[in-house]
């Protein structure tokens, strides 16, 4: 048969160093808890990993396929992210990007907006899918009878691509920060627009 025995097992092939798996291959995640009997060494490999700063790499058998994974210490357990393929990746060589010359006061407002906003560290609780939460609120409006209007969807690029003006967000993300606006910012922004275009490529292996 052409389809990979799903066994379910995982064999680690090798260990690297955290830091050296970019994180353009991740795609899935899974917690790894131990199995019945095996707290030992669930506790060895995650406490040896967390020592040495690497992580493992290895091979998943589920659902007839074989799948590229790493396994890493994550507070008291292990997550198994499971990994594109190198073929299943853009390069970003595939990507028109043409030369540019930065001006000084560009380069300024780019370093004024990331200063303005940084933060030490990711908070994922301050995040929340608006679109989400819209959908939630028109379903309850449905079910307790009342009317709700959708908007038309904006069309997108060819490919799935969407068209970003960064210039804009730049500007408007300082407009939102700071009350005061400055000479620069009460001009009409240049637009300076860049292409989105998803990182996996078409057809990629589905867990």
């Amino acid at each position: 048969a052409l389809e990979e025995e799903s066994t379910g097992t995982v064999e680690i092939t090798e260990f690297v160093p955290d830091e050296k798996i970019d994180a353009i291959y991740y795609d899935k995640a899974y917690f790894l808890g131990p199995d019945k009997g095996g707290a030992k060494p669930y506790a060895l490999l995650s406490e040896g990993m967390r020592s040495t700063g690497r992580c493992a790499l290895a091979r998943w058998a589920a659902r007839g396929k074989q799948y590229l994974v790493q396994i890493r210490p994550v507070e008291d357990g292990l997550i198994m992210q499971q990994l594109l393929y190198a073929d299943e990746v853009r390069s970003i060589k595939d990507i028109d990007i043409q030369e540019a010359t930065v001006k000084d006061a560009e380069l300024k407002l780019a370093v004024q907006l990331i200063e303005q906003i940084s933060e030490d560290q990711f908070n994922p609780k301050q995040y929340e899918d608006d679109v989400k939460k819209r959908i939630e609120a028109a379903v309850e409006k449905k079910i307790s009878g009342k009317e709700i209007s959708v908007s038309p969807e904006a069309p997108t690029a060819k490919g799935g691509a969407q068209v970003i003006d960064l210039m804009g967000a730049l500007r408007a993300s300082l407009t939102k920060s700071s009350p005061k606006k400055t000479e620069t910012q009460r001009k009409p922004p240049k637009r300076a627009a860049a292409v989105a275009t998803p990182i996996k490529k078409a057809g990629r292996r589905q867990a």
